[in-house]
């Protein structure tokens, strides 16, 4: 999450908007503004702030239908919701409003030193929800990535044909294949060929005999 957590306030009282704004940016929040409910919308979808606190009551669009809209849209719904009113101020419309994903509910008038602490409560839990879902996002992708290197690994199972004279594997359409072809094609190893000590002791002993007889 940024550094500076950002907020939208939402309100058509431009008074109330211009104080709101004065308050929370001499708490250090980077601050946007709308008046109307479209605006509010329009500005979440430009802007992503981290925090909307949002009038109840607007001129076109209900606060509780914006709040809706933001959280049934996956693009948005991260963004955290704080709904505020002075008339829908009972137990039953705050219910309402966290019916709708809301993450909180003010009851205004309410003084400044309040609502720098609502906001500075929900900035700490959205960092940390933020940061929480950083670490989950980045598990499911060490997850994928292992399931892709995993589907990609051939691996030799069950009982494999094998001459026991010259070594070679019947595969699984009946040809006969060199054991090198054979685990070149169904593993991802490389091989390097060398000579064991008691294959090596025979060639020599074999090349002994050769000598011998050549004298």
């Amino acid at each position: 999450m940024r550094e500076t957590a950002k907020v939208l306030i939402t309100d058509d009282d431009p008074e109330l908007l211009h104080l709101t704004t004065t308050v929370l940016k001499k708490a250090g929040y980077e601050v946007l503004e709308a008046s109307t409910g479209k605006e509010c919308l329009e500005a979440a979808q430009a802007h992503h702030p981290d925090i909307i606190l949002l009038d109840v009551i607007l001129p076109d669009i209900s606060g509780i239908e914006v709040c809706k809209q933001i959280k049934a849209d996956e693009t948005l719904k991260d963004i955290f919701v704080i709904l505020a009113s002075g008339i829908q101020v009972s137990s039953e419309y705050q219910a309402e409003g966290l019916d709708v994903g809301a993450d909180g509910y003010i009851a205004k008038p309410i003084s400044n030193k309040e609502l720098v602490a609502r906001v500075h409560s929900l900035t700490r839990i959205k960092r940390a929800e933020d940061a929480l879902r950083l670490k989950e996002k980045e598990q499911q992708k060490l997850i994928s990535e292992l399931q892709e290197a995993l589907a990609e690994i051939k691996t030799l199972k069950g009982f494999i044909p094998i001459c026991a004279s010259c070594k070679k594997i019947r595969d699984d359409e009946g040809y006969w294949n060199q054991l090198e072809a054979y685990i070149s094609k169904h593993t991802d190893a490389v091989l390097s060929h060398g000579i064991c000590p008691e294959c090596a002791e025979k060639y020599r002993e074999e090349i002994r005999e050769l000598t011998k007889k050549a004298h």
